[in-house]
């Protein structure tokens, strides 16, 4: 299964960093059997983008480094969405997940999950 994890802002990567680590143990305890594995795709929005608020975090909660940025930046509430609903769009149509996985409730949260819905592809969200 091909999982695209979704996160922008610092409340964002607080909640995933569990999944995270949750997959990387499923697939390490599954002793090679590929066909169970989850691959999974971190995609940071950038959202939240300097070191204090976003960098800092990844470090200190022993996340990878992000997949995919999206370097979406500053803006305000409907700039941020769109911008990442039309990178996300692209992400998704490249890369064609079997689920899409938001967190939290951010301008990023809706806009991945908004663009996944339009696309027909499932949607889990973790609070």
């Amino acid at each position: 299964m091909k999982l695209i994890l979704a996160a922008g802002a610092r409340p964002n990567f607080m909640k995933i960093a569990p999944l995270v680590h949750a997959i990387e143990k499923h697939n390490s305890s599954l002793n090679l059997n590929l066909n169970r594995n989850l691959v999974y795709i971190l995609v940071h929005t950038g959202q939240h983008y300097d070191y204090e608020m976003s960098q800092v975090f990844f470090e200190d909660l022993e996340l990878p480094r992000p997949d995919m940025h999206l370097g979406v930046g500053s803006g305000t509430h409907a700039e941020q969405t769109g911008k990442v609903m039309v990178q996300f769009e692209k992400v998704l149509l490249q890369e064609k997940p079997d689920v899409v996985v938001v967190v939290g409730d951010v301008n990023s949260t809706l806009a991945a999950a908004l663009a996944a819905v339009k696309l027909y592809i499932p949607v889990a969200h973790i609070e």
